[in-house]
């Protein structure tokens, strides 16, 4: 028992494990490349003493990481699994733009007209937002949580833009149409019910309402708003 005590106070402390190799994955090869060199400091330490916090505080960093964990695989690799940030949309603040991820996190400016078939979500002018930065719920943050439920629940529909006035959320579809979701209460229900009936008002409405989900109401013309899935809303 003493014996290999001995043994493993001299691997920590020697280069036996010595990490050489930092191997990623589960990102693309771009973030790959960013948590390479963020974790490049760490080479030549021993797996044995790496800490979770080692890893942690250096990835925490990077904008385009959700989370990471770590495998030790000896005797030289350090492996990293990550869960990337997913990007929903452009935020756009006076003439800048940000491409934002699902949970509100800026992940990098992008030029103007950039990435036209991602959604657009407008706030206030200001200052520029830095990468990393996680937005407030009024400042972008809903909006983009929203859009990733819209993601996750299979809405097809393009989504020109995301707007929210108090606790009003609202998509502006790229038809024209304006899908009223009222609070994001029931989110996913509400945008199961859009997918069913936007196909039925088709291009006659300009507004399709399901913030009451059991009572969607459309602005349609009088062919759509006789349909009696629909109601008429005027």
């Amino acid at each position: 028992m003493g014996c290999s005590a001995l043994l493993y106070l001299g691997a920590r402390e020697t280069s036996v494990f010595a990490i050489r190799t930092v191997a990623v994955r589960g990102a693309s090869p771009a973030v790959a490349a960013e948590v390479r060199r963020a974790l490049r400091p760490l080479e030549g330490t021993s797996l044995l003493q790496l800490g979770t916090g080692d890893v942690d505080r250096r990835l925490a960093a990077l904008p385009d990481v959700a989370s990471a964990r770590y495998d030790r695989a000896f005797p030289h690799t350090l492996t990293v699994y990550v869960v990337p940030e997913r990007s929903v949309a452009v935020l756009r603040r006076g003439a800048g733009s940000w491409l934002v991820s699902a949970r509100g996190r800026v992940l990098r400016p992008v030029p103007h007209g950039a990435l036209p078939a991602l959604p657009r979500i407008w706030v206030a002018a200001g200052t520029d937002l830095p990468a990393g930065t996680t937005l407030a719920p009024d400042s972008g943050a809903r909006a983009a949580a929203a859009l990733a439920v819209a993601r996750r629940v299979g809405f097809r529909a393009a989504i020109g833009n995301v707007t929210i006035e108090g606790s009003t959320l609202a998509f502006k579809l790229r038809s024209g149409l304006e899908l009223r979701l009222g609070t994001a209460d029931d989110l996913a229900l509400k945008l199961a019910v859009a997918v069913r009936i936007l196909p039925i008002v088709g291009n006659g409405a300009t507004y399709l309402d399901v913030s009451v989900p059991s009572r969607p109401v459309a602005m349609a013309s009088a062919a759509v708003a006789t349909n009696p899935q629909v109601g008429g809303g005027g």
